[in-house]
């Protein structure tokens, strides 16, 4: 709608707030392919896991936590149901690899059901439980058993993505994925690039 009407239009905070997830992959990675991506897409459930993981809570103990420290709102079913992360998996697959995709096109599952026990279990083999977000033949967001090596290995609230692409291989980018100086960040790197667009425009 936005090149039809011959405007700008920019939203690079709705991935990742201040961390650069959709520039990274769209101009770092210009010229390549991006074949699959996997990643921590929300930073409430990301919190809630770390804090299950290191500390054995519960996830009801570790979701007050997270609402104390104001991670997760007073309903968190957008974050711990996993349609947050759903909605910016979407906005990945329609920006960076020109899919075609809506939400309906995702399966999801939240971290309702994940226990201690499981992350225990997990730890046993030197994994660790977090909620991915992955795009390849199909796209998903569940928990899933990680490698405690494994880049997207990320405590607390921070995000991380992983980008597979032809040329280049693996490439990882982690950051703060909320708050509100981190999302301001993301609207001004929006309006100076508009700004530039803009200018270059009016010298042609």
């Amino acid at each position: 709608m936005a090149e039809h009407n011959n405007v700008y239009l920019r939203f690079s905070g709705t991935v990742g707030a201040g961390t650069p997830v959709l520039e990274f992959a769209k101009k770092c990675l210009m010229g390549d392919k991006i074949v699959s991506i996997r990643g921590i897409l929300n930073g409430t459930t990301n919190y809630i896991l770390s804090e299950m993981d290191e500390k054995h809570l519960s996830f009801e103990t570790a979701l007050a936590d997270a609402q104390k420290l104001g991670f997760a709102e007073a309903d968190p079913t957008m974050d711990v149901d996993g349609f947050d992360a759903a909605a910016k998996l979407v906005i990945m697959a329609n920006w960076l690899m020109d899919k075609k995709v809506t939400i309906k096109d995702v399966k999801i599952k939240g971290i309702r059901d994940v226990t201690a026990k499981d992350l225990e279990a997990a730890a046993k083999q030197g994994n660790t439980i977090k909620l991915v977000g992955s795009i390849g033949e199909t796209l998903k967001v569940e928990p899933t058993q990680i490698s405690k090596h494994d880049p997207l290995n990320v405590g607390g609230a921070l995000n991380a993505v992983t980008f597979a692409s032809e040329s280049a291989g693996e490439q990882t980018i982690v950051g703060r994925g909320a708050g509100g100086v981190e999302t301001a960040s993301a609207v001004l790197r929006d309006l100076l690039e508009i700004k530039e667009n803009l200018a270059t425009k009016m010298m042609a």
